[in-house]
């Protein structure tokens, strides 16, 4: 974790709530969703698949479609401005400029029909006054920047032609050509070998650390939370259950959510014949609990009231909020099975 000195939030999302419509009805993916992020700080937000992570980042990008889906409630104010308030015309001028993401699949985000070089030349192109020629040599620059070798050759290249790696570089490149402010990495190195994992995140910590940018990084791998993240973020069933420093939440998570997730990683210092897992699986957005904690189902800690009350988001120590009633004053941490008190 880096000693950051206290700054202003460059991103803070308030009470966020996305909703899509399905057969008729309004279902909430996403819900109270609350956190933020300060300038040049790495933010991971981390839980399994299904949990919103993905359409809290599109939310944020406003990239969801309109016919099917809304944002219902909250704020998502960057800069000190509201996004959820301005255009599509005025999030074209903010997209790729100021926030930029890197999607999750490159083989589907790039363009198969244009070149390399044609796909990171546009946003040069849209976005500044450069003529074609000062766009494809800057194209030239920012793929040597990645890493990828003979960019002079790549850019006249499509990206069924490169490796996955070589497809997520120029998904990197695209995403930093006009030094965005903060960064959103949906799952950037899924689906890659873990050498090309590792030099992908090591890529993305030097552009962060010369370019002086923020990264809101979406992953479930708790590896990848440890190596990058500054503050993590935990999202189960649409919602905020956690969010802490990075070292406080591996040495001391306070979420149930939080701590199974911890005990499922596989340590090579233990001899076991089975891996810890955590059983059930995450509701889906129809079938989402309108009270009590989300979680309750799959919780071992639960008690009487977790299905009854709904948790809400709450300060725990300085700096590291749960939502969960075992942390709640009105509510004694109590085990179903022994009902002491616990921690």
């Amino acid at each position: 974790m880096s000693d950051k000195p206290e700054q202003n939030a460059l991103l803070e999302v308030k009470h966020l709530q996305t909703s899509f419509i399905i057969d008729g009805e309004l279902h909430h993916a996403i819900s109270d969703i609350n956190f933020e992020v300060k300038p040049k700080e790495v933010v991971c937000v981390v839980g399994e698949s299904g949990c919103g992570k993905s359409v809290m980042s599109l939310s944020i990008m406003q990239l969801l479609p309109n016919l099917i889906s809304k944002i219902s409630d909250g704020e998502i104010i960057f800069q000190n401005q509201n996004l959820v308030d301005l255009t599509n015309k005025q999030m074209n001028k903010i997209r790729g400029k100021d926030i930029s993401m890197i999607f999750q699949e490159p083989m589907t985000a790039l363009n198969p029909v244009f070149t390399v070089g044609s796909q990171v030349q546009e946003i040069l192109l849209n976005h500044t006054d450069m003529s074609k020629k000062e766009a494809k040599e800057r194209s030239i620059e920012l793929l040597r920047q990645v890493g990828i070798s003979r960019p002079e050759s790549i850019i006249d290249e499509y990206p069924h032609q490169l490796s996955g790696g070589m497809r997520q570089r120029v998904m990197i490149a695209i995403a930093i050509a006009l030094h965005p402010k903060l960064l959103i990495a949906d799952e950037p190195t899924t689906a890659l070998d873990v050498t090309v994992q590792a030099q992908i995140l090591e890529l993305l910590r030097d552009i962060q650390e010369t370019g002086d940018m923020a990264i809101m990084l979406i992953t479930h791998d708790l590896g990848v939370v440890a190596e990058m993240a500054d503050k993590v973020v935990v999202m189960y069933a649409g919602q905020v259950v956690e969010t802490s420093d990075v070292v406080d939440l591996f040495e001391n998570p306070k979420h149930p959510y939080t701590s199974a997730l911890l005990k499922s990683i596989p340590r090579m210092e233990e001899d076991v014949e089975t891996l810890n897992s955590i059983g059930g699986i995450v509701p889906s957005i129809q079938n989402m609990p309108e009270v009590g904690c989300r979680f309750a189902d799959r919780c071992p800690m639960a008690f009487g009231d977790c299905k009854k009350v709904t948790p809400q988001l709450a300060e725990v120590s300085e700096g590291h909020t749960a939502r969960c009633l075992l942390f709640d004053e009105c509510y004694p941490a109590k085990t179903e099975e022994t009902g002491e008190a616990s921690v």
